[in-house]
């Protein structure tokens, strides 16, 4: 994998804001990088924890921040009762900030309600948007509040720091949907999602293919190197969906490049 194109497919990736999350959000637009966008990454990482690896890494690279913990675990007792991702101060100001992250993939089920926050789900039904949210308002922001914390971070003023959410997401949307979006959400989708029996419709004739493993999702289609036809996907695409597992799918024509998921629901 390259480093580079990972690290600036998350550089690049899209924060929803507090118009979306009702939270204090962080874009990382905001960091100041002066230098090269290329430093090494952990290889033995689930895509999670390797997009914090990038942001840390963002983060110290940049002239406007600093980070003073990361990834500290809470616990109580003998419990682990979670997880801070950053502790960072800027520069200038010397403000404190308790900087969560997230990089999620959600797909838009418009079935599901009338409210738009809460039709994002992920690939595999297995999270949702608004799930995530309740979870940083209900859990992680008050982790800064419990009595473990206040030992762990001793050294600054809890009082002092204030929180932010960085939520990084690529948003993918019924295949042929035609429904409108606010700039928030349309800023932010990637491409759409189809069932495979839509997808083995598809005139393949033209088409080149290829299912990214999870640690490429996110990443630019254009710059991947190595296609096949369809057939070569055929039976690996019927397998994921037997397993209840939703997978990327890459697809090129000529010089123009597409990212969906194919569902088994």
């Amino acid at each position: 994998m390259n480093s580079r194109s990972r690290i600036t497919s998350i550089l690049d990736a899209k924060s929803l804001d507090s118009s979306v999350t009702g939270l204090q959000s962080f874009s990382l637009s905001e960091l100041i990088i002066d230098s090269e966008l290329d430093f090494e990454l952990p290889s033995n990482l689930r895509l999670g924890h390797l997009a914090e690896a990038v942001v840390s890494g963002l983060i110290k690279l940049s002239t406007n921040y600093k980070v003073l913990y990361e990834n500290v675990q809470i616990i109580d007792g003998k419990q682990t009762i979670g997880e801070v991702d950053f502790i960072l101060e800027e520069v200038d100001s010397n403000q404190l900030l308790h900087l969560e992250l997230a990089y999620k993939f959600y797909l838009y089920n418009p079935d599901i309600s009338s409210v738009v926050l809460n039709n994002w789900i992920g690939p595999n039904r297995n999270d949702s948007l608004s799930q995530k949210l309740e979870k940083v308002k209900e859990k992680q922001f008050p982790l800064l509040n419990h009595d473990s914390a206040k030992f762990q971070f001793s050294d600054i003023d809890l009082g002092k720091v204030s929180q932010s959410l960085c939520l990084l997401v690529l948003l993918f949307i019924p295949y042929n949907y035609k429904g409108e979006f606010s700039p928030a959400y349309a800023n932010a989708i990637k491409g759409y999602y189809l069932n495979i029996e839509k997808f083995k419709n598809f005139d393949h004739s033209e088409n080149s293919y290829y299912l990214p493993p999870k640690l490429q999702w996110g990443m630019d289609p254009s710059e991947h190197q190595t296609w096949s036809i369809y057939n070569a996907i055929e039976q690996k695409v019927t397998d994921c969906i037997a397993q209840k597992q939703a997978p990327l799918c890459w697809m090129k024509n000529r010089d123009t490049f597409e990212s969906f998921f194919i569902t088994w629901w």
